[in-house]
């Protein structure tokens, strides 16, 4: 097992920005939209969420790989990220119950790596320049050659991505005697809002992302959950429609991140693209209808509008806000059962403040089949 590298790796970004380091990883060159992580660990977690398909992964913490490959902590079942920039690559595993060393997991799942590089620096420059498309490269050095494969580069706005990641077919989790069914649908799934979502009680059937209402709704859910996932959700027509027929069952629902965009959409609220988008552990969100503060986990480069929003005061209710930018991190609908949040609750990795919105669908999902007995 080699304990370092020699040979040498170049990453050019679209402004022309050029640096020069080592490779690690698979041999080639790839190119795609280049974003970044602060978080200080859960990097296998950060590498396997398919929110981050197809996309070049910056580590801003300088210690990358030190604790090696646990399997079954992986966020989807294949590494979603396809470049990988870092400041210090390590071979040395410090946890014996590492399973493998960050670098043939890289090699294996055919991520291409630079590292030697001020991480810090690069992300710096990318929050003041914005997000940008970038090539790594293990073979090419020229610039001119790496602005030439760049400009076959796609630009992640207007790219639809969810069904690239989705489950190809349905499958079932939970226990059959649950009192509630929820239909989840994956537009990128990640392992650990299963879980939360199992361990709340639901009886989980999880949906490839393109399946119609008619196909959900066969199974007789007793309400709906909308997952994250990867590329722009304007141009996501398809889930946009089945959402809208979710909402309009009175069952509730819940969003997070690309399900949250894809609520708003459905509702009639308008996304953009971020300028560099929120990624890391540690963004402080703030509850508006507690009061309370929220240390959380995020990872998406569009949002909701918030102007629109206030064009919605009529049915729909701002919940959170993020306390960086006052971007939209959270609503509500006003007469329906339906919520979402653009951070991730789960937080895998990340602190679990906000783990409380789970016991809240479930209490929804309660609630309402308690008052259809009563009715009934």
């Amino acid at each position: 097992m080699p304990t370092s590298s020699t040979q040498n790796a170049w990453l050019l970004l679209q402004d022309g920005s050029y640096f020069k380091g080592f490779a690690a990883g698979k041999t080639g060159t790839f190119g795609a939209e280049i974003c970044f992580n602060t978080g200080m660990t859960g990097y296998q977690e950060i590498y396997t969420d398919p929110s981050y398909y197809g996309q070049i992964m910056i580590n801003t913490n300088v210690h990358i790989g030190n604790y090696g490959i646990i399997h079954q902590e992986a966020e989807s079942s294949n590494v979603q990220i396809r470049g990988l920039v870092c400041r210090n690559f390590s071979w040395h595993l410090s946890r014996t119950q590492a399973e493998e060393n960050l670098n043939d997991y890289l090699i294996r799942n055919g991520v291409v790596c630079i590292h030697g590089v001020d991480t810090r620096a690069l992300v710096r420059h990318i929050r003041i320049h914005g997000a940008m498309n970038a090539v790594i490269s293990t073979e090419i050095s020229d610039i001119k050659e790496l602005a030439k494969f760049l400009e076959t580069v796609p630009n992640m706005e207007g790219l639809e991505l969810a069904s690239k990641v989705s489950t190809e077919k349905s499958y079932l989790l939970g226990n059959p005697d649950s009192k509630f069914r929820l239909a989840a649908m994956d537009y990128g799934i990640k392992k650990s809002i299963l879980k939360q979502l199992e361990e709340m009680g639901f009886y989980i059937k999880v949906f490839p992302a393109k399946t119609t209402i008619q196909d959900i709704n066969a199974w007789n859910p007793d309400a709906y959950f909308l997952s994250n996932g990867p590329g722009d959700p304007e141009v996501m027509h398809y889930a946009i429609e089945t959402v809208t027929a979710m909402i309009a069952t009175r069952k509730p629902v819940f969003g997070i991140c690309l399900g949250h965009q894809l609520v708003n959409l459905a509702l009639g609220v308008s996304t953009y693209k971020m300028h560099h988008g929120h990624r890391g552990t540690n963004h402080p969100v703030k509850n508006l209808i507690s009061g309370l503060g929220e240390i959380t986990s995020q990872n998406h480069g569009f949002a909701v509008n918030a102007e629109d929003i206030l064009n919605h005061q009529s049915e729909i209710e701002l919940t959170h806000i993020n306390l960086n930018d006052h971007s939209v991190e959270g609503i509500r609908h006003k007469n329906l059962p339906v919520f979402s949040v653009q951070y991730h609750p789960e937080a895998g990795p990340g602190p679990h403040d906000s783990r409380y919105l789970f016991k809240q669908f479930y209490q929804n999902t309660a609630k309402l089949n308690q008052e259809s007995l009563i009715h009934e």
